[in-house]
């Protein structure tokens, strides 16, 4: 998952993440407001799930936000999920 972590882009124009693989795209929507990136919504393609991209997309927008200095709060299953598995994130919940 390393290799994909780095491929894992920010689209400001469109306010989300992406990770291209395999000629499909993942990505996470977010809101960002006041110092603060809320996800919204996560979506992987159908013959990307069950191989731990959207888990790669979302590490990667975490350490994109912590880089940027921003908190980051979840209204997305997934995102809430991936941060209650995973503490090392949980200095950027604000």
């Amino acid at each position: 998952m390393n290799l994909q972590r780095r491929a894992v882009r920010q689209n400001v124009e469109k306010s989300r993440f992406e990770l291209p693989v395999d000629g499909e795209v993942a990505l996470a929507d977010y809101v960002l407001r006041d110092g603060v990136m809320l996800f919204t919504h996560t979506e992987t393609p159908p013959a990307l799930q069950g191989r731990g991209i959207a888990s790669a997309l979302i590490e990667g927008a975490l350490l994109s936000a912590r880089q940027q200095g921003l908190k980051v709060r979840a209204s997305c299953s997934f995102v809430v999920d991936y941060l209650a598995r995973h503490p090392e994130f949980a200095d950027l919940q604000g």
